[in-house]
């Protein structure tokens, strides 16, 4: 089966305890998971995508969200840990879904998978907002609850319920690879 996996928003601004919206150490618990998954996609041929949070300094988002990951700057790069190889695409964003004035969609009918996985901050937003779109694609979907971590439990409870249940979305609670 053709997998691919998307990696939303491992960025220093969220995960790094000195970024700006820092997501806390349960959000850095799924550093070395999303890591584990990432390198088992690559060793099995599977493309790795990663989305990148990138505003302007001047971004409306900031108008409910303090300035972060602006473009170009240390917040809005890959935490070190999970960094992109040569060859993985990089797609930039500035709304919550990766979809959003992006070229994801040509991307991904390019690859043509059968399978998408889904990693990465905040699951409640840009985690669940890509997801919808990628159901509203017809994908098939897949989410590891080792790998998503959001700063609001409660939204992250939710939102996970919310992809299984109104999405489709197929949850796993267990990573064996």
């Amino acid at each position: 089966m053709k997998r691919l996996l998307i990696v939303v928003d491992m960025l220093n601004d969220f995960l790094h305890p000195k970024g700006v919206l820092y997501c806390g150490e349960e959000a850095r618990n799924i550093i070395e998971p999303t890591a584990k998954l990432i390198r088992w996609f690559r060793s099995n041929g599977f493309p790795v995508i990663y989305i990148q949070d990138a505003h302007d300094p001047e971004d409306k988002e900031f108008e409910r969200f303090p300035p972060h990951a602006i473009k170009g700057t240390w917040g809005s790069a890959v935490i070190d840990e999970l960094k992109p190889e040569p060859g993985d695409p990089v797609i930039p964003k500035t709304r919550f879904s990766a979809f959003f004035n992006t070229n994801l969609d040509e991307v991904l009918r390019a690859y043509d998978p059968a399978e998408v996985w889904v990693v990465g901050v905040c699951t409640s937003i840009c985690v669940m907002d890509t997801v919808a779109d990628l159901r509203n694609r017809d994908y098939v979907v897949v989410v590891p609850t080792m790998c998503v971590a959001d700063f609001d439990p409660e939204m992250h409870s939710f939102a996970l319920k919310r992809m299984e249940k109104t999405y489709g979305v197929k949850i796993l609670v267990e990573l064996s690879l």
